[in-house]
């Protein structure tokens, strides 16, 4: 199966791949799935920089495969469902 293609299949993960098929959002989709959900968590389990990290959680709630969910109000802090 070729790359390109993953975007017709019936799979979600293959799918969502072939629209964020980066190593980073690969990794920031595998910690979510380990129930990792902060955006400092993901920066020090990963070693991301906070601009690629921050892009790419952008993407991926933008693109509804996650979800943010404010944790605090002051200062306004996000957990990534």
């Amino acid at each position: 199966m070729r790359w390109n293609k993953l975007e017709n299949e019936a799979c979600s993960m293959a799918r969502t791949v072939s629209g964020h098929g980066d190593r980073w959002t690969l990794l920031i989709l595998r910690d979510v799935s380990c129930a990792w959900r902060r955006f400092e968590e993901f920066q020090a389990r990963l070693g991301v920089t906070r601009p690629i990290l921050a892009r790419r959680l952008r993407k991926l709630v933008d693109d509804f495969v996650l979800a943010k969910v404010p944790y605090q109000q002051r200062p306004l802090r996000y957990d990534t469902v």
